[in-house]
């Protein structure tokens, strides 16, 4: 069968879209340029995200006492030795919001990232409230030249979830930056988080609709895992049996009825995500890596003779399905 996006694989695969556009495998370079949240410092609210540590996610050459030219030098020689075809790399932005500072701030920071070698753009991950007009000019500007994409965490179309998860920004805000940023030419992407004990496995299918009709480049999933060190750890040690703990064999059902009803134009980048084991609280999936996760499920989705859009159905007016 020939799928839209023009290789074989059954979902529209993050690698096989960099060899599309560039010919061979691009790798992240993961920076912690030190940033905070509006969630975090009380601008919105305090205590940050109930889920969030990012220790559990950082590389060990991520450190913001180190320089950014610093962190992409051992970032490269960290991946040299597990991907050694890579031969350019995106500075990713990754550690909490990173367009929360001045933009003069970020311009240097973006700046010494595009001047390092081997890197041809940036992925910068930040929230929906912590991006303006100015920015995105910028922005744009850089995207003539590099490959830019700003990444939103939006986690949950459902305000009474980001509530909850203390996350201090709405749904709708999530909604208006994306199509701003889609509105400047911009690459645009999105993570969403599934398992929430607040969502019911129905509505989590249902959000995909809502999701497809976003004007997104590329989208993440990211079962949602009890890291320890946060508040959701503090929650699940006082009530465990209030949190749904999904086998991989469940979770693989769940997302492969998530992807085949996603908007097959979707880039996706990630199904599940990875947290060392001593970082978990909950239980986890053991040693498996994201690799292996993958593996499972396209082998799930030949099972079931399904892909990506499969199950698709555009609707013309996000208003309508809120």
């Amino acid at each position: 069968m020939e799928y839209p996006w023009r290789h074989s694989r059954r979902f529209n695969a993050y690698p096989e879209y960099f060899k599309q556009i560039f010919g061979h495998r691009v790798q992240k370079l993961t920076i912690d340029a030190g940033f905070t949240c509006p969630n975090r410092d009380g601008t919105v609210a305090n205590g940050g995200c109930t889920y969030c540590n990012n220790d559990a996610f950082n590389p060990s050459y991520n450190n913001p006492s180190k320089s950014i030219t610093q962190q992409l030098r051992e970032g490269v020689e960290f991946h040299q030795e597990r991907y050694r075809t890579a031969k350019m790399y995106l500075a990713y932005f990754q550690a909490y919001s990173n367009t929360y500072k001045p933009l003069e701030e970020l311009k240097r920071m973006y700046e010494e990232a595009l001047r390092f070698p081997q890197v041809i753009g940036l992925v910068i991950g930040t929230r929906p409230d912590c991006i303006d007009e100015q920015k995105l000019e910028y922005l744009a500007r850089l995207a003539e030249k590099y490959y830019i994409i700003v990444e939103y965490g939006v986690e949950s179309i459902y305000n009474s979830t980001l509530e909850k998860i203390n996350r201090g920004h709405t749904f709708e805000q999530s909604v208006w930056a994306i199509e701003l940023t889609k509105k400047y030419g911009i690459k645009t992407g999105a993570h969403f988080i599934l398992g929430f004990p607040y969502e019911t496995e129905q509505m989590m299918i249902d959000a995909v609709k809502v999701i497809s009709s976003l004007p997104l480049n590329t989208i993440k999933f990211h079962q949602l895992q009890i890291v320890k060190n946060t508040a959701m750890a503090r929650m699940y040690r006082s009530n465990p049996s209030f949190f749904k703990h999904y086998t991989l064999e469940e979770y693989l059902e769940l997302i492969c009825a998530v992807v085949e009803r996603l908007n097959p134009n979707f880039v996706i980048e990630r199904i599940a995500g990875e947290v060392p084991p001593w970082y978990l609280e909950g239980p986890g999936w053991g040693l498996l890596r994201t690799n292996d996760i993958i593996r499972r499920f396209e082998k799930k989705l030949e099972e079931k003779n399904t892909w990506q859009g499969r199950l698709y159905q555009p609707v013309e007016n996000l208003q309508t399905i809120q």
